[in-house]
């Protein structure tokens, strides 16, 4: 099998991050919250502004699009010493799940995140979504007591029950250093 490579998508590249956003939206529609014929419809200029809103990645192996994700600086600072960046939107291509490619997003994601002088990484994970919490939980996010209802932008939620809770990564060096569970209420 090929190397995977990640690359952080430049504002010139909105086209190819709104192709593999929609195929994300299609493929795996309860993964995220928003709905496909909702952002089909967006218009150009707002494709062009995600661009500059999150760092967009994406996941290349022999030169085709395998998967992305997105990072972003949290404003909210759960503790004064700590930065956090979420980690978000990640989709793996199905032809290309379980080969890497998660992991290589994973990898890039706390990168983009050091790079940008943070101390952890922010997950949110479908609380009934058991594939994504142990995903998570083999790269090494950690669960909190931090939770917030699972909704699709424009839609009251028909469920309650449906949360999300958020797992942190420590980007720290020391390994041992975990987040505290009073984060981002």
């Amino acid at each position: 099998m090929s190397d995977i490579s990640v690359r952080v998508l430049t504002a010139d590249d909105w086209q190819l991050y709104k192709a593999r956003r929609l195929a994300a939206l299609a493929d795996s529609p309860e993964a995220f919250a928003a709905k496909y014929d909702d952002e089909v419809a967006f218009d150009d200029e707002v494709w062009q502004d995600r661009m500059v809103r999150a760092a967009r990645l994406l996941a290349e192996r022999d030169g085709e699009a395998v998967g992305i994700a997105s990072v972003r600086p949290l404003e909210e600072r759960p503790l004064d010493d700590e930065t956090y960046a979420e980690f978000f939107g990640m989709w793996v291509d199905p032809a290309h799940r379980g080969g890497g490619v998660g992991a290589a997003l994973v990898r890039a994601g706390a990168d983009q995140a050091r790079h940008e002088r943070c101390t952890h990484l922010a997950y949110w994970v479908g609380t009934d979504n058991g594939p994504a919490v142990a995903f998570a939980s083999a790269y090494g996010f950690r669960p909190t007591d931090s939770r917030r209802p699972m909704t699709v932008r424009g839609v009251t939620p028909s469920d309650e029950s449906e949360e999300e809770t958020m797992m942190v990564l420590s980007l720290a060096e020391d390994p041992g250093v975990v987040a505290t569970s009073a984060l981002l209420h």
